[in-house]
């Protein structure tokens, strides 16, 4: 048979009973074919005198797959190109975990080459069938290699996977790395191997073991199970949406922005105890409030048509890329200092961009924040660009002038400007001792409570009020309080 132009052939997952009659045919009626890999069962198949080219010297050669897969498809659009065409086969289905040929099916429609493509059956139907599950409703296909460059998962872990490619140990180790970002260790998967061969094996394995399997090779696909229900944020966000709903709750229906606002604040302090307590249980806890409010936010302003959470999300991921050029770009900064003066750089540059370049270096301050954090953040901003003192010198003279300023005020409004001018510089001297000033204060009055808790249960041990005791005596319980 004469070919003219780029056939694209699927050889199937491997048993050459599972090629299609189409490519059976194929197979027989051409001199030449070309393959991406001859390390694939079906090949020892091939009808006597078929001329074999493959291209796995490619492999050898190149450092990267992106250099071997624009090797391969340079060389098949060059053949494409001549009078007999090509044959270019491929395993599973050409269309199917396979980098090579959707690119050469692109180019060719634009350099005008005349494409054929002779389906094959994938990897997927074997694999499935080995499990005995079904891909529907929501099964996430996922190639390894890409999942092994990742930090975590980009599928929903309420969703089964299926993960191809799973080609070496050194594969599966860093799948097995990115996938406990998010699931147990001991999480249950399966490794498949050659489905769809006589060789076919399925290990029922946890997921830290998966790299230490014997059997792991070209063939090799990892099931994962869903970690359960409600452990992905779709998840999260669909059970919100239903809480809005016609069928949903009453309260919840009836809430908006502005009758939101305290809830988000209290929320943020409920997270901030947590915080100060050092407690993950309670972490845990406040944080999936805290999201469930801002969630509720989202899915208020989708029904309005202001905005989507995939707006939100889509927005603080290219704010994320921007402003870190030097983690997803080729700046080089040599510390955290090199960071900040960079990210005021940008934010200057947004600004000009966003049209408001003669916007104040504190208009991102929110209003709203509590003062030592506003205190703090405004002291922060202007350090950036140098207006700050030369040394921790100048801090503490500040503080010195401010309480002498507080005891020469006359009037009460001078007094209160002149203490919030003192708190003003208290903040400053925590920002150059590296210490949170909110936090400091909170902790305070933690201690404060505290230990006058133990003066009150002191008092009553003794069968008096905290009224009754002396100056001397609720001191005396301080220091106490202080050693317990």
């Amino acid at each position: 048979m004469n070919t003219t132009g780029i056939t694209l052939l699927g050889l199937g997952p491997g048993d050459p009973d599972l090629l299609t009659r189409q490519a059976w045919d194929l197979l027989n009626s051409i001199t030449d074919i070309y393959l991406r890999t001859d390390k694939h069962p079906v090949v020892a198949a091939f009808p006597t005198g078929l001329q074999v080219h493959s291209f796995d010297h490619f492999y050898e050669e190149s450092t990267t797959f992106d250099d071997v897969y624009l090797h391969i498809i340079e060389k098949v659009l060059e053949l494409g190109k001549t009078p007999g065409g090509v044959v270019y086969a491929v395993p599973g289905h050409p269309f199917v975990a396979e980098a090579t040929s959707p690119e050469i099916a692109r180019r060719a429609r634009q350099l005008a080459i005349p494409l054929k493509v002779v389906e094959g059956l994938s990897f997927i139907e074997p694999v499935l069938t080995a499990l005995g599950k079904d891909i529907f409703p929501h099964t996430a296909c996922v190639d390894a290699l890409e999942l092994a460059s990742l930090h975590v998962p980009l599928f929903p872990p309420s969703a089964p996977a299926v993960i191809a490619q799973i080609h070496s140990p050194v594969v599966a180790n860093d799948v097995k790395l990115t996938l406990m970002a998010v699931y147990p260790d001991e999480h249950p998967v399966q490794l498949v191997h050659a489905a769809g061969t006589a060789e076919e094996t399925i290990e029922d394995l946890r997921l830290y073991e998966i790299d230490r399997s014997p059997h792991i090779g070209l063939l090799t696909a990892l099931y994962v199970p869903p970690l359960g229900q409600g452990t992905s944020f779709e998840a999260f966000q669909e059970i919100i949406a239903h809480l809005r709903a016609p069928d949903g709750c009453p309260w919840d229906r009836k809430q908006d922005h502005q009758t939101l606002r305290s809830h988000l604040l209290e929320e943020a302090y409920e997270v901030l105890t947590a915080l100060d307590a050092d407690d993950p249980q309670a972490m845990r806890e406040e944080f999936g409030d805290l999201l469930l409010q801002i969630v509720l936010h989202a899915q208020i302003a989708s029904e309005h048509g202001e905005f989507s959470m995939s707006e939100i999300i889509e927005s603080i991921y290219d704010k994320i890329v921007r402003r870190h050029p030097h983690v997803f770009g080729d700046l080089d900064v040599k510390d955290v200092d090199g960071v900040l003066v960079n990210w005021e750089k940008l934010k200057a540059a947004e600004r000009v961009e966003n049209g408001k370049s003669e916007a104040s270096l504190l208009d991102g301050v929110a209003l709203a924040l509590p003062a030592l954090v506003q205190a703090y953040e405004y002291q922060d901003r202007a350090a950036r660009v140098g207006f700050d003192w030369p040394g921790l010198e100048g801090v503490y003279e500040k503080i010195a002038e401010e309480i002498a300023e507080v005891q020469t005020a006359q009037s009460q409004s001078d007094r209160a400007a002149e203490l919030g001018d003192l708190l003003f510089s208290v903040v400053n001297l925590a920002r150059w001792l590296k210490v949170d000033a909110e936090s400091a204060l909170r902790e305070a009055n933690q201690r404060f409570r505290q230990r006058f808790t133990w003066i009150e249960a002191g008092s009553r041990a003794q069968g008096r009020s905290v009224a009754d005791l002396s100056l001397e005596e609720m001191e005396a319980l301080w220091q106490s309080a202080k050693h317990s």
